[in-house]
């Protein structure tokens, strides 16, 4: 059973900064690409930033390119998300997720094992 945890959440200001790791206990996951998404109050969950295998290769959407960087240690079974030049529309819960091989890196489908979540609030 694979479990994964996010934290590094909390309440910032715009334009301030926050990291967010996703630690996985039980089987690593190491083998396989992460991602991150995020769900605002009322609003469906969107792709927000994924990561392969080995970190060769990183992938985000339109509204944090530039902003976020997502990155990993396999040594550690950890995947981070550095969120800089936070906004208010960045408030949400933030997801990692554990992702199927040979599937879509941006599709919540694509993606098997979910975190419980960490609440990110940035004021404006």
């Amino acid at each position: 059973q694979v479990q994964l945890v996010e934290s590094g959440g909390g309440l910032v200001q715009a334009g301030d900064s926050l990291r967010l790791s996703c630690t996985a206990a039980g089987p690593t996951f190491s083998g396989y690409g992460v991602g991150w998404f995020r769900q605002a109050p009322g609003k469906e969950r969107e792709f927000v930033a994924a990561i392969n295998w080995d970190g060769t290769s990183s992938y985000y959407a339109d509204s944090v390119k530039g902003r976020f960087t997502v990155s990993r240690d396999n040594a550690k079974n950890t995947v981070y998300l550095q969120m800089d030049s936070l906004k208010p529309d960045d408030t949400a819960v933030y997801y990692c997720a554990r992702r199927r091989s040979g599937t879509s890196y941006s599709a919540s489908a694509s993606y098997s094992y979910w975190g419980q979540g960490t609440l990110v609030t940035v004021s404006s």
